[in-house]
């Protein structure tokens, strides 16, 4: 059972815990489930499964990494499962990837159960782990960045400095000069009160900041995600130029994203708009 917000409780019958542990940072688990396959947790808290991820992790990287015309360098702040990793490494003009993950127990207990999440990604040799806290590392980089996809637990878990207004400041001290980033918000049925304030915070150091939305069968609900830059606009992006440059860049494999649905991901309903100006 999972609580996505109180008062809402959503579950999977027949769920099996086939690995768990309690690191110094959280409680992680493995449960195999009939609806999904395996499904990954920390500290009860759904976080990515095998038979949805490539929802959730698509819409988070590709609508950015097009957006830019050559990103070269890509930061993911989180991203243990090694899901947004394996979605950049699709576009072979990125020569490195930073995964700036705070736990090694999630890292390890995806190398041994969430192979079909990461696909071999956190060993690849385009990808460089690194274990620690991301405000730290942000401090001492001097590695800049085109892209910055933020896959952290939510803002009311340990990850809440990194939602902040004075967090993107000091994030935009890494970002290339032509750079964007991605984050997820949340439900926009159980957190979007929560959703409108990183919105706003995110628009306090971003000129274009825009939100998408996908339905995330492992969350239950139409979950928010916002690209923010100061340069790149991604909702501006045509249905040909979607096209031409996943064919550029030899993108392929897709199983969610791709030019048909572009700009569907932004297309909110009005209600929504309203409440996330």
């Amino acid at each position: 059972m999972f609580h996505p917000a109180p008062g809402a409780v959503y579950g999977f019958p027949g769920a099996r815990r086939v690995a768990h542990l309690q690191s110094p940072h959280q409680r992680i688990e493995v449960w195999d489930t009939p609806q999904l396959g395996l499904l990954f947790t920390l500290d009860g808290r759904p976080m990515t499964s095998v038979g949805d991820e490539f929802v959730y992790h698509e819409c988070m990287v590709h609508p950015a990494a097009l957006a830019h015309p050559q990103p070269r360098q890509a930061l993911v702040l989180g991203g243990g499962d090694g899901g947004a990793a394996r979605q950049l490494l699709a576009h072979p003009g990125i020569e490195r990837i930073v995964v700036a993950e705070l736990d090694e127990a999630v890292l390890s207990m995806a190398r041994e159960h969430l192979a079909d999440v990461h696909q071999g990604a956190l060993d690849h040799p385009r990808v460089r782990i690194v274990v620690g806290d991301a405000a730290r590392f942000i401090a001492t980089t001097v590695e800049r960045f085109d892209l910055v996809v933020f896959d952290l637990t939510p803002p009311d878990s340990p990850a809440a400095e990194l939602y902040t207004p004075a967090f993107y400041r000091r994030l935009k001290t890494v970002l290339a000069p032509c750079a964007m980033l991605s984050m997820h918000l949340g439900s926009a049925q159980f957190h979007l009160e929560r959703a409108a304030t990183l919105v706003r915070g995110l628009r306090e150091s971003f000129a274009l900041v825009d939100v998408m939305a996908a339905f995330v069968p492992l969350y239950g609900s139409l979950w928010l995600m916002a690209l923010a830059s100061d340069t790149l606009d991604a909702a501006s992006l045509f249905k040909r130029d979607v096209e031409e440059r996943l064919a550029t860049r030899g993108v392929s494999g897709l199983r969610y994203y791709d030019a048909a649905l572009h700009a569907g991901l932004f297309a909110l309903p009005r209600g929504l708009r309203e409440q996330l100006r």
